[in-house]
């Protein structure tokens, strides 16, 4: 795996500034600071909570990410001299001045963030963080909070998906840039796929940022800008036993393309020679990672029989090659072919002897379900609870600041978030323990637990992170298990 390089630890962060500075954020927020600056309001203590309403996608889980870019967001929050003076154009003219100075000297060294650790498998209704501190502050946050985490847990849990669907084995392959929402949407995906559960991803820079590996060959246009074999340069090829003299590498392919016509009952005439000629090119260059994209013509009548005569070619002189791509046709019949074990499959999803699969458009947009309605809600200002009770029961929430446990029973494994008010004591390992299903009538079930985990942390103080994330893996770090 690659490892990501050592200025990467401040280019996210400046990147975070840069993506997401704290005017990255709706209207009402600063409208409501002032009201709150103005009633003298504004340094109450005050708790909101983050959470989403319904498990995305029709399942019965997420994977809670964001958090990491969360931490830095809060660590670098402050208004520049530029900020306040663009805020005093757009804010009503009999705005109080002094209220702009206030907005310079804000910060996030009051703010205390508790959250679920990144990658979690989390559940609908359950509190992943619990924002408090002053409230004009910990007001002017939601948006952009909710901005860092919606899209990346959506994709993440979609990416998760995937890999459940494909199975522990077959490697998967993020290759969703060019059809992602923006620059920032395509890097989002490719770090929070990799979360989810995916092995690489064709994004370079995600590489270059977070560690993934990245993996690709080439594009159809790459095929297509070759006509014969007289472009093909150099012409030969050196043996992986070392011999001196170069091999022609052109003459030995055609011997072996004559031997595969005759073996298959091909027509040759309906061989491509540009094909032809860009697969030698390319396995000339990369002798010891030869993937070719075989369908840019008829896989049956030219793309097979040419990777065939190539990788025998190079079979020969010592070489392995890797495997072929396919981005379309009947894959069960082709593979039936091929004597490579590895098939490199994009823009399908079948159940047949692929062993990597790259999913782009439908991975990293999130076709069945483009939001995940993560929500931000006051639940105590003052020591006091706090409600919304809405006509709409779904939009009603829970008031007061909360505990989450995650109870596991005697073989490990994890049957139960429990969501409790903070006061209450935590359940007790062998205890009896009565609870109320959410969005239950008044039925109560009984549970035992076997071991009892506190599921939030503190993960920022004081203007500080409280854990030790820098640039390694550890913030990209995947759930043990989804079930």
């Amino acid at each position: 795996m690659a490892a990501p390089s050592s200025n990467t630890c401040g280019a996210m962060e400046r990147s975070i500034r840069e993506r997401v500075p704290p005017l990255l954020t709706d209207l009402y927020q600063f409208t409501m600071a002032y009201a709150y600056w103005r009633t003298g309001r504004h340094q109450e203590p005050a708790v909101f909570e983050l959470f989403f309403r319904d498990n995305p996608f029709g399942g019965g889980f997420s994977l809670f990410a964001g958090l990491h870019d969360c931490l830095l967001f809060l660590r670098s929050f402050r208004l520049t001299d530029q900020d306040v003076e663009f805020l005093r154009s757009v804010l009503p003219p009999d705005t109080d001045p002094a209220f702009f100075q206030f907005l310079r000297g804000l910060d996030c060294s009051g703010v205390t963030l508790r959250s679920v650790p990144e990658g979690t498998v989390v559940f609908a209704r359950v509190p992943l963080m619990e924002v408090s501190g002053p409230l004009a502050v910990v007001q002017l946050l939601e948006t952009s909070l909710l901005c860092l985490v919606n899209y990346a847990s959506l994709v993440c849990s979609n990416a998760a998906r995937f890999r459940l669907a494909a199975g522990p084995k077959r490697k998967l392959l993020e290759m969703g840039l060019r059809r992602a929402q923006g620059p920032d949407g395509g890097l989002t995906a490719s770090r929070y796929t990799y979360i989810g559960g995916f092995d690489f991803s064709s994004n370079v820079q995600a590489g270059f940022l977070f560690g993934i590996p990245v993996a690709g060959t080439m594009a159809h246009s790459y095929i297509t800008s070759f006509t014969s074999l007289e472009e093909v340069w150099p012409q030969t090829l050196v043996a992986v036993n070392g011999e001196k003299d170069p091999v022609d590498i052109i003459s030995l392919t055609k011997g072996w393309l004559s031997r595969v016509c005759e073996l298959l009952g091909a027509e040759p005439g309906k061989i491509s020679e540009g094909e032809l000629a860009s697969f030698l090119s390319y396995a000339i260059a990369y002798p010891q990672n030869f993937l070719p994209v075989i369908d840019s013509y008829s896989v049956a009548c030219s793309g097979l029989l040419n990777f065939c005569a190539v990788a025998l070619a190079l079979c020969e002189l010592g070489y392995r090659p890797v495997g072929v791509r396919l981005d379309s046709g009947d894959l069960c019949r082709q593979r039936a072919f091929l004597p490579f074990p590895l098939m490199f499959c994009a823009s399908s999803f079948q159940e047949n002897a692929i062993d990597v699969v790259g999913v782009g458009t439908h991975l990293v947009t999130c076709t069945q379900q483009p939001s995940l309605g993560c929500v931000y809600k006051l639940v105590e200002v003052r020591g006091k609870p706090k409600m919304k009770i809405s006509e709409d029961p779904e939009k009603s929430t829970v008031p007061g600041r909360k505990a989450v446990y995650r109870l596991v029973d005697a073989e490990g494994h994890p049957f139960l978030d429990l969501v409790c008010l903070a006061a209450e004591s935590p359940p007790e390992v062998g205890g009896s323990l009565n609870c109320y299903p959410l969005r239950c009538d008044d039925s109560c079930i009984s549970v035992i637990p076997a071991h009892v985990a506190c599921l939030r942390q503190d993960v920022f103080t004081r203007g500080q992170v409280r854990t030790a994330r820098g640039c390694s893996k550890v913030e990209m770090s995947r759930p043990v298990a989804v079930s």
